[in-house]
Formats: structure tokens, C-alpha cells, sequence
């Protein structure tokens, strides 16, 4: 019996009849699946949908997760959300794409027949993807400091820019005068990283990348490390705080406390298609090669 826990994104407005029919699908299979389905998102499907007769298992709020694979169903904010939950367990991720570009989706809800074909055949493969671990001696963080995509530091209820004194592996790198200061992962290289100019990396890449936002001087350019660094930071501010987003998650700190980041001790586990080619990913999602643009 395959176990299968199902995470999804509750402000879904559309794509409601091939979901549908996906959950349909499986509950063909309920011989071979056994199925657990988030709280919320179990309380959303029952919302916007006809469920067919599942014999489902509630995942709590405080539950530990045990699977064979995690389905996140909506975009890459919600593939987020569910490795923050489950990452650090192994479980292989499979994103299942209801949104728009889903950098980190290995399917699409609109062909559910293949896709319930691919997760009971076993049809995909699996890579591992590295994680970021923040830390601090002085400053309170989230209870779940680790970032897939990225670490960013922002200004905070002030137009004046921040400084951020920056160590790699303690050894001083640079004074950034900026708007923030973006380290990215491999996986995170298609995100807020690319939207400031910053390289897009191999996801298997054994690398990050330190991008500035809006620096104060154009010699500040993204610069590409090892993601066996350790990189520090100290920021100062004309403001009493600064913020610091992981993953898209933001908690003020205040300026003077001393952050470092380094390689998680685990990957998150990302389900790709079989054969399937980084590069086509980008000329799909970016439209590179179109004629045209």
C-alpha cells in the first residue's frame, strides 16, 4: 500500500473540475493508495468541490507526516509551504501546478489521467535539492529557519537604503549599501534572485548566489559561492529594525544582530519527471528560443 499525503493551496480560484476529476481518479485506486490530506486543505476541497467517497486520513496541525510521497497541490509558494513542513523528513515532493509559471511543479492538474498514471506507476524521479540554515546568537527567528528558494535581508519602514556587513566563512567579503541582500539556492536562482539580475543556477549545482537589490554602487554585482560556505551578516539601518524573509516569510530583527547562513544538514526531495531537461524547463517557462520576444 502506497501512502500518499496530499498539501494544497486553500485560495485556489480556478482549475476546480480537473481537480475534480484528479481526486476521482484516485479514489479508483484505493486498493493501492492509502490517502492523508492536510486539515485545511481537506476543509478547502469540500468547499469548492464534490468529493467522491474517500477512506482518508486527516493530517492534525501538530501531526507527524508519514508518507511514501507528498502531492502539493497550487504554485511554488505552496511547494514551499509544504517542504517547510515535511522537507526535512526525506519524503520525495511532487508539485502539482494549478498556478502560473511553477518553477518547482513536476505535473499540471489540467491532465489528471496522467498524472494519477504517473503516481501509481511510480513514473518520476526524484532529486535533491539544498537548503539554507539560518541562525542567530542574538535575534529571535521563525520557528522553521530554513529557506528552498531563498534568504533575503529588506528594509524596513524607511526609503534610506540598509548596510549589510557580509563574512564568507569568516573572512570579510563586503559592505553592501543596498535596498537587501538576496542568497539564493540553485532552486531559488528563478526567483526574486533572477527578478535583480542575479545568474540562473543548475538546480544540482553545488552553489549559491549573493545578489544586492538596488545596490548603491554598480562594482556590487551578484557573486556565485559554494553552498558549503558560511556567509554572516550584520545589518544597520537609519530604522530600528530590518527584515529578514525566508522563503518568502519575513520577521523583523533589529539592526546590529548578527545572522549567518549556511548548508542545511538535509535536502528537500523534489519530484521531476522522468527524462526531464533543465533547459526545457527554462525555454517553457521563460520562452526562450520563441520567435518574437
Amino acid at each position: 500500500m502506497k501512502r500518499i499525503a496530499i498539501f494544497g493551496n486553500k485560495s485556489q480560484k480556478r482549475n476546480f473540475a480537473p481537480l475534480q476529476q484528479f481526486f476521482e481518479l484516485l479514489a479508483e485506486h484505493a486498493d493501492s493508495i492509502a490517502l492523508s490530506i492536510d486539515y485545511r486543505y481537506y476543509e478547502f476541497m469540500h468547499r469548492v468541490i464534490t468529493v467522491p467517497p474517500l477512506d482518508v486520513h486527516v493530517i492534525a496541525a501538530d501531526e507527524p507526516v508519514c508518507a511514501d510521497l507528498v502531492l502539493s497541490i497550487g504554485g511554488d509558494g505552496s511547494f514551499l509551504t509544504t517542504a517547510r513542513r515535511v522537507g526535512a523528513l526525506s519524503i520525495p515532493i511532487m508539485g502539482i501546478n494549478t498556478g502560473h509559471l511553477g518553477y518547482l511543479a513536476a505535473a499540471d492538474i489540467t491532465h489528471p489521467h496522467t498524472l494519477v498514471e504517473e503516481i501509481v506507476r511510480d513514473n518520476y524521479d526524484v532529486q535533491p535539492r539544498s537548503v539554507i540554515e539560518v541562525l542567530s546568537d542574538d535575534a529571535e527567528l521563525p520557528t522553521c529557519p530554513f529557506a528552498l528558494n531563498e534568504v533575503a535581508v529588506l528594509k524596513q519602514n524607511t526609503a534610506s537604503m540598509i548596510t549589510v556587513d557580509t563574512t564568507l566563512d569568516g573572512e570579510p567579503l563586503a559592505c553592501y549599501r543596498c535596498d537587501g541582500l538576496i542568497v539564493s539556492t540553485p532552486t531559488g536562482s528563478t526567483g526574486y534572485n533572477l527578478s535583480v539580475g542575479g545568474p540562473i543556477i543548475a538546480p544540482t549545482a553545488a552553489d549559491w548566489v549573493i545578489s544586492p537589490i538596488a545596490p548603491h554602487s554598480l562594482n556590487m554585482r551578484p557573486l556565485v559561492v559554494g553552498d558549503d560556505s558560511v556567509i554572516g551578516m550584520i545589518t544597520s539601518s537609519r530604522s530600528s529594525a530590518y527584515l529578514l524573509s525566508i522563503d518568502g516569510k519575513s520577521v523583523a530583527l533589529p539592526v546590529g544582530s548578527h545572522v549567518t547562513l549556511r548548508k542545511a544538514p538535509y535536502n528537500v526531495q523534489v519530484v521531476i519527471p522522468k527524462n526531464h531537461n533543465f533547459v526545457d524547463t527554462l525555454r517553457r517557462k521563460l520562452l526562450w528560443g520563441i520567435d518574437g520576444l
